[in-house]
């Protein structure tokens, strides 16, 4: 390169650095905020809440249904809506293997009990005993007859977690963990313990 051209490629790469660090320090984009008040996904279902049809329809689709219950105002699902599900790995591992359906914990919708109960959401989740927000209930391949939505649950986790607690939820039910003897807090310690070796991370 001569001397004349090398000043021009100096200030192309100080440039290129520059708009490098300032994409890097973009914040991530806010998450859709429904007329609702509560933060959506773009890939969650919209469903009539039938409980027994929307198991059904998950279990024709190859996944799982899962409800999660949110508020309006609530800082912890804004934090599993724009931290966890902004996630790519988590958000694909979601949406491949789960049906999700967003519940307001305070909403007037109409929503259909597995028992045939018909209740509004806000009601329904009175009935089942669900008072943290996010919550997300994770429901069986096939309906149970006269059972609850909380009875026929293979597993619940209230609030937000990390990541690594997050995702290894997802994948115990979606691998029947459930079914076997691995408690699921033993399944995310082999979990972890996992991604330390392959990180290369000691204990």
């Amino acid at each position: 390169m001569t001397a004349r051209f090398a000043p021009i490629a100096s200030i192309l790469s100080l440039l290129t650095v520059v708009l490098g660090l300032a994409v890097a320090s973009v914040p991530a984009a806010a998450a859709t905020m429904g007329d609702d008040g509560l933060h959506k996904e773009d890939w969650f279902a919209i469903t009539f809440r039938d409980i027994a049809e929307d198991i059904q329809a998950a279990n024709q689709a190859g996944k799982r249904l899962a409800i999660v219950f949110e508020q309006r105002g609530c800082i912890y699902c804004r934090k599993m809506h724009e931290e966890l599900l902004a996630d790519p790995e988590v958000a694909g591992y979601i949406k491949a293997n789960f049906m999700v359906v967003q519940y307001n914990m305070f909403g007037d919708e109409e929503v259909t009990d597995l028992d045939g109960e018909s209740l509004t959401e806000k009601t329904a989740v009175r009935k089942w005993g669900y008072v943290f927000t996010p919550t997300v209930v994770f429901l069986p391949e096939t309906a149970p007859a006269g059972k609850t939505v909380a009875q026929a649950a293979v597993a619940t986790m209230p609030g937000s977690f990390g990541k690594g607690t997050f995702l290894d939820m997802f994948r115990w039910v979606r691998e029947k963990g459930y079914e076997t003897d691995e408690h699921f807090q033993k399944y995310h310690a082999r979990m972890i313990e996992q991604r330390r070796k392959a990180s290369g991370k000691s204990n």
